[in-house]
């Protein structure tokens, strides 16, 4: 079956692309570590200690990026509904994790613990059809925010990526109402014509008491 022109274009875009390049040289599970790698040090979000969750997280760049920086001074959890090769220092859950099973294996992992950090680089496979892309792509958004108002710390970070268009500044609308602080960034490894962006949403608004719940459940 032949391929589509737009689906030609992307497969050499992505081959001659000097991040997949330097993603296959250095060892990284995908060019989307650079992405992660430039906020990280923009924003100096990772402290020792740190206990971090992966949404979506196959093939795994991100998980292997913030294992990397933290190495055994914090804990790193990586979620996805695909399989996904181990990563040493991570501790994968592979499953839905809308899921009551999936979250009560993060929690037993947790130990009691807060998450700290919450990371969503996910994405739909995308049609082409872009009203219903840009419809999925958001439920996934809203997904990460709702673990996030079950999940994350008091002052704790989000950081998410979003794309432009329907949904999204009501969805930016929502991110304020939640955190202290809500920024934008588009690293250097986007692609420029992408529409993509990430969320940096600082300075977490949990209501009273909420993370404990499951512990006491």
């Amino acid at each position: 079956m032949a391929r589509s022109k737009s689906s030609s274009r992307w497969l050499q875009e992505h081959f001659d692309d000097a991040y997949v390049k330097r993603a296959q040289a250095e060892g990284w599970r995908s060019r989307a570590v650079f992405k992660l790698e430039e906020v990280l040090e923009r924003d100096a979000l990772l402290q020792p200690g740190m206990r971090v969750v992966d949404l979506g997280a196959a093939p795994g760049g991100w998980s292997q990026l913030v294992q990397r920086r933290l190495g055994s001074s914090g804990k790193v959890f990586a979620l996805d509904i695909l399989p996904m090769q181990g990563i040493g220092g991570v501790q994968f859950i592979e499953g839905d994790f809308r899921e009551p099973e999936v979250l009560a294996e993060l929690e037993r992992h947790l130990e009691g613990h807060p998450v700290d950090l919450v990371l969503s680089d996910m994405a739909p496979n995308m049609s082409g059809v872009a009203v219903s892309d840009q419809i999925r792509a958001m439920d996934l958004a809203e997904l990460a925010l709702d673990f996030c108002r079950q999940w994350l710390k008091p002052g704790g970070t989000l950081l998410i990526k979003l794309f432009q268009g329907t949904g999204f500044d009501d969805y930016l609308r929502d991110l304020r109402s939640g955190f202290d602080r809500v920024t934008m960034r588009k690293p250097k490894a986007s692609r420029a014509r992408s529409r993509e962006v990430y969320a940096l949403a600082m300075g977490h608004r949990a209501a009273s008491g909420r993370q404990q719940r499951h512990a006491h459940e």
